[in-house]
């Protein structure tokens, strides 16, 4: 695919600068230097979720498509019809360790039995071989971004078909973790991904007895840095302790983690510790300041 204008990303900057390759294709000059400072004011921030990515390129008037549970089928379809992808994957640095890392796919060759990807990390058409990139993928559970101008919404939302539909997405999670936990019982991933799903469909009880047996099998060390979903199936039981111990976790390495302060503010609120939990929300919003629920969150405190 041409016109896409391959970046490398400064610090910690692989969703600001994938975002950016991605947006000029479609003719948009935003590049990590416009586009970080909005979604990383703090420059040491781990983490730009996918939620994140949604809300600034609807800010810019493009449209998105945030999909879960995806597969090889899908993104072919997409990149056939000559349609970049964003995925979130998991990536082994020999010297950083394990990370989640943002690419863009922009090909795929069933012949060679690899999809092509300008990694702002590791530069452009980098060549992903079909199942590695899927064991990569999954630790994500299969999440992709399709970022378009409301020109491109027929066509688009025509390609993705049912996936329109996010009770329709989640219902496909379910049924896709649920066949991985019972073919890999061995794999974290399928348990954490049928967790995550669970926790979406608003079944925390069902989403812990998941979490629990991922925590047992192993997991990455960052993996709460990313992905949040465990915060909110303990804090929906009202199991404050176990929200404060994952929140120890991460800032231990991680201390300017906004998510993680949030989570433990909301901790802190449940065992009736109000200042606290002013402490933590105000902790979050010094590090992104337009974090929306710790806002709400402090604001509540503060009633």
């Amino acid at each position: 695919m041409t016109g896409i204008q391959h970046e490398y990303q400064g610090y910690n900057n692989c969703g600001p600068t994938t975002l950016g390759m991605y947006l000029s294709y479609w003719g948009s000059p935003l590049r990590q230097q416009n586009i970080a400072p909005i979604l990383k004011p703090n420059t040491q921030d781990k983490n730009v979720s996918p939620q994140q990515i949604v809300k600034y390129v609807q800010s810019k008037g493009f449209k998105v498509h945030h999909g879960l549970a995806g597969n090889s089928g899908t993104l072919k379809q997409l990149l056939a019809a000559r349609i970049p992808v964003m995925v979130e994957t998991w990536m082994e640095d020999p010297t950083e360790g394990g990370m989640g890392h943002y690419r863009l796919l922009v090909g795929y060759n069933d012949k060679a039995g690899h999809f092509l990807a300008h990694d702002s990390y590791l530069g452009p058409n980098l060549k992903l071989p079909y199942r590695q990139f899927d064991q990569r993928w999954q630790v994500f559970n299969r999440t992709f971004l399709v970022v378009y101008p409301r020109s491109q919404a027929k066509k688009i939302e025509t390609l993705l078909s049912w996936r329109t539909s996010s009770i329709r997405t989640r219902k496909h999670a379910l049924k896709v973790a649920l066949t991985e936990t019972r073919s890999t019982p061995g794999n974290p991933y399928a348990w954490f991904n049928l967790g995550s799903t669970l926790t979406r469909l608003n079944s925390p009880i069902s989403a812990l007895k998941a979490f629990r047996k991922a925590e047992k099998l192993g997991l990455p060390e960052r993996m709460l840095w990313y992905q949040f979903e465990p915060f909110q199936a303990y804090s929906q039981q009202k199991q404050p302790q176990k929200v404060l111990q994952l929140a120890r976790q991460v800032l231990r390495k991680a201390p300017d983690h906004e998510e993680a302060l949030y989570w433990r503010g909301q901790a802190h609120l449940q065992l009736n510790q109000k200042s606290a939990a002013k402490q933590s929300f105000r902790q979050a919003l010094k590090f992104r300041p337009t974090f929306g629920r710790a806002q709400e969150a402090l604001k509540g405190t503060e009633g």
